[in-house]
């Protein structure tokens, strides 16, 4: 099995700058603005998580007003804040799907993604849809020859630990198994991620 490990933690809400505020004010780090996902009505700001991963904060872009259709990861469904889904990364990602199918989890086919920074500069990548079993199973993205986000100077908010709660953990945690990866899954009648993140006083807080 291809190495997958993670990549980064989907926070979407209804409102992006709402949803930043709502980062800094838990824990103290205000993520920065990473850019404008063009045709997909969204922006992000960006904060490093360590061991290569980071935090993408995800909304509506008011930059882009006339977007039509749904945007990803249910953001027009949001009426808060909150982790949403998580992402893999892996290094061929059609042999990664294929090996999960293998496996009997199936994470979807691959498509191209871009966005473009404040300074013109255009990232591409490629990823599976938004993530299945509500968003717990996480998508899988392959950079390609892009530099990762976590090259640009992040601040940084460190990622102690990523846990799930699910109507059917055990679904869960085989779908996470099949890609080669594991994650603690809690049985609960509402699914979510929950992310222990440290301040930048040095204490535990909980995202989700």
């Amino acid at each position: 099995m291809s190495d997958l490990v993670l990549d980064h933690l989907v926070y979407a809400g209804p409102d992006l700058e709402e949803a930043v505020a709502r980062v800094a004010e838990l824990t103290g780090v205000t993520p920065v603005r990473g850019g404008r996902h063009v045709g997909f009505g969204t922006a992000n700001y960006l904060a490093d998580l360590g061991a290569g991963a980071y935090l993408e904060v995800v909304g509506p872009d008011p930059d882009q007003p006339e977007h039509a259709g749904p945007r990803p990861f249910g953001i027009d469904e949001l009426t808060e804040p909150a982790l949403v889904t998580w992402a893999a990364r892996v290094q061929g990602i059609d042999d990664a799907i294929a090996e999960a199918r293998e496996r009997g989890y199936d994470p979807g086919e691959a498509s191209e993604m871009s966005r473009t920074t404040d300074d013109g500069e255009l990232l591409s990548w490629r990823l599976t849809g938004a993530g299945g079993l509500d968003g717990l199973a996480p998508f899988l993205i392959d950079w390609g020859s892009t530099p990762h986000p976590t090259t640009r100077g992040l601040p940084s908010i460190p990622l102690l630990l990523v846990t799930g709660v699910h109507p059917e953990p055990g679904a869960v945690e085989a779908a996470v198994r099949a890609l080669g990866m594991d994650m603690l899954v809690r049985r609960d009648t509402k699914p979510g991620l929950v992310a222990v993140l440290t301040t930048s006083a040095g204490k535990q807080v909980t995202l989700s």
